[in-house]
């Protein structure tokens, strides 16, 4: 099914605009000190005007097993990967921000015929990939708040739609937070989640924290204070910000590139993991798309408390931190909110783990889920 057929004029005004980019003047000797490399985002604007092949990037993702559903007048595009074996687990993969169901393609290919990878096709999983309201294929929800929250319609489509009485679930990001809403919400039918990262419980004791829980509050707040600018933003303004990334492609990149760079375990070389063309079909996706605004909407409706807060997971849940993620939480801070059975420490990896690490991922979600199907 194609999801996507860019108009040639709307192809030529990207160029065009890419072509007229008005460069900020440059500060002395900053590097990414300060954000975006100008030198970088020279080059890869250059590229994406001149020598990138969108149509090649468009074949390509018309050609992923796309499918949408109506939930009761909510349309929602995903992926679906039958897994190789009848009795296969279904599991829904959720991805984040800055992302599309793209990042997920890889994962999503190894969970479903692992017996391409050396593993058993007894531990298939029948595999969905929905894309989140709002970004790229999935059109954002009429009314703000939105009358369905995410993880009830992520539920509609797994169970009712498709017909999974009993179903794992599995995200990064603001995956995660809507796969912990799932396992808190319907436990009768999510049979377990696998998330990589982890909501701060709802109230806690100062005099109880640990010393080690004490220190990552204290790498959290650190973080916080040097990289979550872009998140205070999304939270607070978002609207004034998109009206300058939905304007200016060159904007909408660095505004993307710096977070790809940041947050992934590429040692200060973003091509080490992602190449110019995965990063440049990215932001052709939010911009052909003109999805960048309504992408903010998670969180500033969580700013906002429009959306629900996770704050008991009973289902087993496994946890999977990657050294180059945004924060990394112990596994007993993790144990106050969720039903933690499983947590792993990888060896490498940032952010977009299932891009970066698919291997590694792959291998993690089939132990947690292999004595729960």
């Amino acid at each position: 099914m194609d999801v996507l057929a860019v108009a040639e004029d709307e192809l030529d005004d990207l160029r065009t605009r890419l072509r007229r980019t008005r460069w900020g003047t440059s500060w002395p000797g900053t590097g990414w000190e300060a954000g975006t490399d100008g030198a970088e985002l020279r080059r890869l604007v250059d590229y994406w005007a001149t020598g990138f092949d969108w149509r090649k990037q468009e074949a390509a993702l018309n050609a992923l097993p796309s499918h949408f559903a109506d939930l009761d007048g909510v349309p929602v595009h995903y992926l679906r990967y039958d897994g190789e074996h009848p009795a296969a687990l279904p599991i829904v993969l959720t991805h984040g921000w800055p992302s599309s169901v793209l990042e997920l393609t890889e994962l999503a290919h190894r969970l479903a015929t692992p017996s391409e990878y050396g593993g058993s096709a007894l531990d298939s999983f029948a595999v969905i990939v929905p894309s989140l309201p709002g970004f790229a294929f999935s059109p954002q929800r009429p009314s703000l708040p939105p009358a369905t929250s995410t993880h009830e319609l992520w539920h509609r489509l797994m169970h009712d739609e498709l017909g999974f009485d009993r179903y794992a679930a599995h995200g990064g990001d603001l995956g995660a937070g809507i796969s912990a809403l799932l396992g808190q919400t319907y436990p009768e039918s999510v049979v377990g989640i696998h998330v990589l990262a982890v909501a701060n419980p709802a109230g806690y004791d100062p005099d109880e924290v640990t010393p080690e829980e004490q220190a990552y509050l204290a790498s959290e707040a650190e973080w916080y204070a040097e990289e979550g600018g872009y998140e205070h933003e999304q939270m607070t303004r978002p609207l004034t910000l998109s009206a300058g990334l939905s304007d200016s492609p060159a904007g909408l990149l660095a505004w993307l590139l710096e977070k790809y760079r940041a947050w992934t375990d590429c040692d200060d070389d973003l091509s080490t993991r992602f190449s110019d063309d995965f990063v440049l079909t990215q932001a052709s996706l939010y911009w052909f798309t003109n999805t960048i605004s309504t992408s903010f909407r998670p969180y500033y409706e969580f700013h906002r408390g429009l959306r629900e807060r996770v704050t008991s997971v009973t289902v087993p849940t496994a946890i999977a931190v990657f050294p180059e993620d945004l924060v990394r939480p112990p596994r007993s801070w993790a144990a106050r909110t969720y039903n933690v059975t499983r947590y792993t420490a990888m060896p490498r990896g940032g952010h977009f783990a299932a891009w970066e690490e698919p291997e590694l991922l792959a291998d993690d979600i089939t132990a947690f889920f292999h004595n729960l199907r």
